[in-house]
């Protein structure tokens, strides 16, 4: 690791055929939208009927039934070795008019590459357009960068990207098909934005050590102006919006059929905020009964609590990973790594880090022990175990 001469402290129900709109399917579930919209840099608007947690990290009995097929591996076994996962938050290769000039994308994620590289599989979350095309939608802030991009990403040890966020369709309908050209294209495999709500939705499923791990994106957090634009449906294209909760839970008790170990990657989250909202927990409490094992994301460009939900590991904020930080509490990052065997959630941990001039650093010595002791004192919010 990198020392870096710094002291940041972290602040800290469906049936089991092919889902559609209502009409399109018959016996198909009808489109639910549980969640609260967010702005673009804005807040959920929470439940009123979040499951309650009694005890830390306890399930509730499941919001809605959803049948699971058997899984193809049961909890506490494995069809291989153990398989390192390893997971960043928000990237971003475009910055608000008067911010500094971005890196070098090729420098961006050059301290964290061990980290990344070293694990078996590595996801984040990449918040813009693929595009040098298109005009910018009407909101505060919007991000583009190039398909070279993805080749930096891939150099530095990342192998899924999610573009389920509220910037992946940020210059319009140029920009999604130019993102979807990309994509055909790319080095590293992107997930949560497609041709129609199949591909939007569809798991990058990789082969690892005799395992199979199936990785959805999804994003919550879709502005009310460009909801129904964005929302890939049958006819189309756009992203695979957490907002349709039953095409969501579906989709992982497919892949839960399928794949040893399944993972959701998220866009959610109130901005600024370093405790999970209603709206997160009441989501990640559906994909864990419908059988997810991990379950990550970010959105409020901070860092967040994470621990065990049943059998499960839950990340509710991975913070910002190469952006623009302004603050201490910005710059806070880190990686997320979890050992996993087929369903069984071995082991986890916060690796600590900090940006500085938006090049994310790994932390070392009192400087990692006192982030990673701030991250472990995040978890009080989250309801949920160590």
């Amino acid at each position: 690791m990198i020392a870096v001469p710094l002291a940041v402290g972290l602040i800290m129900a469906a049936e089991m055929t092919s889902p559609g709109r209502a009409g399109d399917d018959a016996g198909a579930p009808a489109t639910v939208d549980t969640v609260g919209t967010a702005g673009d840099h804005g807040a959920d608007s929470p439940s009123d009927e979040a499951p309650a947690v009694t005890e830390a990290g306890s399930l509730p009995e499941p919001v809605a039934a959803v049948p699971v097929p058997p899984p193809t591996v049961p909890p506490g076994t494995a069809s291989g070795e153990p398989v390192t996962l390893a997971f960043g938050g928000d990237i971003a290769y475009q910055n608000p008019p008067g911010s500094p000039p971005i890196p070098d994308p090729a420098d961006r994620l050059r301290p964290m590459e061990p980290l990344l590289a070293g694990a078996d599989l590595a996801v984040v979350n990449l918040e813009t357009a693929i595009t040098e095309r298109g005009t910018p939608v009407d909101k505060d802030f919007t991000f583009r960068a190039p398909a070279s991009v993805l080749d930096s990403l891939a150099t530095n040890g990342v192998d899924v990207v999610s573009m389920a966020n509220n910037h992946g369709l940020d210059y319009g309908e140029e920009g999604l098909w130019d993102s979807l050209a990309a994509k055909a294209e790319s080095p590293v495999a992107i997930i949560g934005i497609g041709a129609d709500e199949d591909e939007a939705f569809a798991p990058h499923i990789a082969e690892v050590k005799g395992q199979r791990v199936a990785v959805i994106g999804a994003t919550q957090v879709l502005d009310r102006s460009v909801l129904d634009a964005w929302t890939a449906t049958p006819t189309q294209g756009g992203l695979a919006s957490a907002k349709r909760v039953d095409r969501l839970v579906w989709e992982v008790a497919r892949a839960r059929a399928e794949a040893d170990t399944v993972v959701v990657f998220l866009h959610w989250g109130i901005e600024r905020e370093t405790c999970p909202s209603d709206v997160q927990q009441e989501l990640a409490f559906q994909l864990v009964a419908a059988g997810a094992d991990v379950i990550v994301g970010g959105h409020a460009h901070r860092v967040q609590g994470g621990g065990r939900m049943g059998d499960a590991v839950v990340n509710y904020g991975l913070g910002n990973f190469a952006f623009n930080a302004a603050s201490p509490e910005a710059s806070a990052t880190g990686v997320f790594e979890v050992t996993v065997a087929g369903r069984d959630v071995q082991d986890y941990k916060w690796q600590p880090g900090v940006i500085v001039d938006q090049v994310p650093y790994p932390l070392e010595g009192e400087q990692a022990d006192a982030a990673l002791a701030d991250w472990h004192q995040l978890r009080a919010c989250t309801g949920l175990n160590e």
